[in-house]
């Protein structure tokens, strides 16, 4: 009952009392199984949900899905389909395949601790870890950590990086399907002094820290979706973008100071009502 009012006071805008207005967290951590229907991603990146998602497969030939526990390799079917074929680029680099992180919750929306994004099928991690095995039971899959491709001052790479890496990220960067990559900037930079021909797929290679131990894909909205346009990537390879990173890194004093939004809420803050009302729809559905 209570879901059918929260959807019904979603649609016709209400307020809600908190008792009728939960943590989307809460509502959308709690479900073991997708909604039915069509594969639709719903709103933002970082706020909203999907329906329809389908599991990727805990093992396959080229992949495994790693800390099984957290349920939390679910996503649109665009994205599973080019995680298998990613996986398979991978083993023409010269690995057994991959390992991948998180994906989305079975019905997307924001998680009960992590990531502030990953809400809506379309963002995925991989491990910078080689796989050593696709035959990982699942308690090894728990128990067994990335490793970082950055130096311990972070501000070079380590001797966990090698070409393999930097060749699995150029074929997910020249799938179209992809918006954008982030990592840390200073695999960008060693990509950027790597690549001797096109230039082109550097572009989507974005900088953000925390992303030395994985590498984050972003997909673009697939068709039937509702997905607002993210921010237009800024023209040109960006590898100096990457460059000023790691320089405020060995010298904070060249950053900018930025002041902090007085209207940012993190994801695990909002409430059904703060999600598309879409979403309302998702929580109730069979």
């Amino acid at each position: 009952m209570r879901q059918i009012l929260t959807a019904a006071a979603l649609m016709l805008g209400m307020a809600l009392p908190a008792a009728a207005d939960p943590l989307a967290r809460d509502v959308f951590g709690a479900f073991r199984t997708p909604s039915q229907g069509a594969a639709v991603a719903i709103g933002n990146y970082s706020q909203g949900c999907a329906q329809g998602l389908v599991q990727m497969a805990e093992s396959g030939p080229s992949w495994q899905s790693m800390r099984l526990s957290r349920d939390r390799h679910w996503g649109h079917p665009v994205m599973i389909d080019f995680l298998q074929g990613l996986s398979r680029a991978a083993q023409q680099a010269g690995w057994q395949g991959l390992y991948i992180g998180d994906i989305s919750q079975p019905r997307g929306g924001p998680m009960t601790s992590g990531h502030a994004s990953h809400q809506i099928g379309l963002d995925a991690d991989i491990w910078m870890l080689p796989p050593s095995s696709l035959q990982l039971s699942r308690q090894q899959r728990e128990n067994l950590s990335s490793v970082s491709v950055v130096a311990g001052n972070g501000t070079a790479l380590s001797s966990h990086w090698s070409g393999a890496h930097m060749a699995i990220m150029r074929a997910a960067a020249r799938d179209p399907r992809v918006e954008r990559i982030f990592v840390d900037p200073v695999a960008k930079v060693a990509m950027c002094q790597a690549e001797t021909g096109n230039r082109d797929w550097l572009r989507k290679i974005r900088p953000i820290n925390n992303h030395d131990h994985h590498f984050h894909i972003r997909m673009n909205c697939p068709a039937g979706s509702i997905c607002p346009t993210p921010n237009p990537i800024p023209a040109g390879d960006g590898c100096a973008e990457a460059q000023e990173w790691i320089n405020i890194r060995i010298d904070p004093s060249r950053a900018r100071p930025t002041p902090p939004d007085p209207d940012y809420r993190h994801p695990r803050t909002y409430r059904m009502s703060d999600l598309p009302r879409q979403c309302a729809t998702v929580a109730s559905a069979p």
